[in-house]
């Protein structure tokens, strides 16, 4: 993991950050649904909606990241 000493990341650098992070973000979305799916209360079920939504969110907002850096040359 790059410290603050270390260069700017290259576009291939920062390619590879937001394809790891992408594949992060879908497990933690995987297992949410089947979480949603097997709860067995509603309580439950909606605190694992929930983490299904934020999950969508996040792999909403890195996209619009890597979108915005490759319009900026990053």
């Amino acid at each position: 993991m790059p410290d603050s000493l270390s260069p700017v990341p290259s576009d291939q650098d920062l390619g590879e950050m937001f394809h790891r992070l992408n594949n992060q973000l879908g497990i933690i979305l995987a297992h949410a649904e089947l979480l949603e799916a097997k709860a067995g209360d509603d309580a439950s079920r909606a605190r694992a909606a929930q983490v299904v939504t934020s999950t969508l969110d996040a792999m909403s907002t890195a996209k619009e990241l890597r979108r915005r850096s490759e319009l900026a040359g990053v």
